[in-house]
């Protein structure tokens, strides 16, 4: 057990050294987010320039979610299915799965210190925001419904992408379908307006996808559109959610595993 351990605190070891690795990304990323976050704002200043409120929300409302969508966004976003399409293609999943210690445990592992360490490196980013009107509230309940769902929502998210990585199987070519889930991320989480303006219908919909479990429910607790109260249901419901995938995803993965076929032989 304690070796075990031991390797996973050595996967997560790795988080760090990859963005100490890749500097230059860290400073594109930055980049970005301060256009794209500047963007927003005039967007949604014009949006606000002949109405007060929008679905319910006042500007403040609007543009504390839109700058904390614009900060986190980049940490949802994973190339867990290009890295399996990789391993499939070159034939590593096979030394993969040989390994002591249990591949989708290592990946998630992985994937929850890049977590941690993606929201340190975006820290400047929140500078920039709060220079352009960002209110984070001062309820430290707020923060704490927010903190647990985030790590509930990111870990759906993870599930979810694990699922589709399973594809990667039964395909030669895994760029369409990384790109279609990128797309439907960037839609569907709630990083481009809060999901509460969409139609009643649609909304109920989209708001209880796996993408939104990562993005737009973490930040409705910040910026004040879903009350501190509700938080025990919201758990609740992605709680079922990862549950459900957890057990589908590795059913899906380990079928597929028994189809493993290598481009090339």
């Amino acid at each position: 057990m304690h070796k075990r351990l031991d390797a996973y605190r050595a996967i997560a070891a790795l988080a760090p050294k990859h963005y100490l690795a890749y500097q230059v990304w860290v400073w594109t990323d930055w980049f970005t987010s301060a256009i794209g976050m500047t963007i927003m704002l005039f967007f949604w200043r014009g949006i606000y320039a002949n109405s007060p409120t929008v679905a319910g929300l006042d500007f403040n409302q609007t543009i504390t979610y839109i700058l904390l969508a614009q900060i986190l966004v980049g940490v949802t976003y994973s190339s867990l299915i290009l890295n399996a399409g990789y391993m499939i293609r070159e034939g590593m999943i096979a030394i993969e799965l040989l390994r002591p210690v249990d591949f989708q445990a290592q990946r998630y592992t992985y994937a929850l210190a890049e977590l941690g360490v993606a929201l340190l490196v975006r820290l400047p980013i929140l500078g920039l925001a709060l220079l352009y009107g960002l209110r984070l509230p001062s309820d430290p309940l707020a923060w704490g419904c927010f903190a647990v769902s985030l790590l509930l929502g990111q870990s759906i998210l993870f599930m979810f992408e694990w699922l589709l990585a399973a594809l990667c199987f039964y395909t030669t070519e895994v760029w369409g379908l990384y790109m279609l889930n990128y797309g439907l991320m960037l839609f569907l989480s709630g990083s481009v307006l809060p999901l509460v303006m969409l139609p009643d219908a649609v909304e109920i919909i989209v708001r209880n996808l796996p993408y939104a479990q990562a993005l737009f429910v973490p930040l409705s607790f910040l910026s004040g559109i879903t009350p501190v109260q509700d938080a025990p249901q919201v758990w609740l419901q992605q709680a079922i959610w990862l549950v459900g995938l957890w057990a589908l995803s590795r059913w899906v993965f380990r079928t597929a595993a028994r189809k493993i076929t290598v481009q090339g032989g």
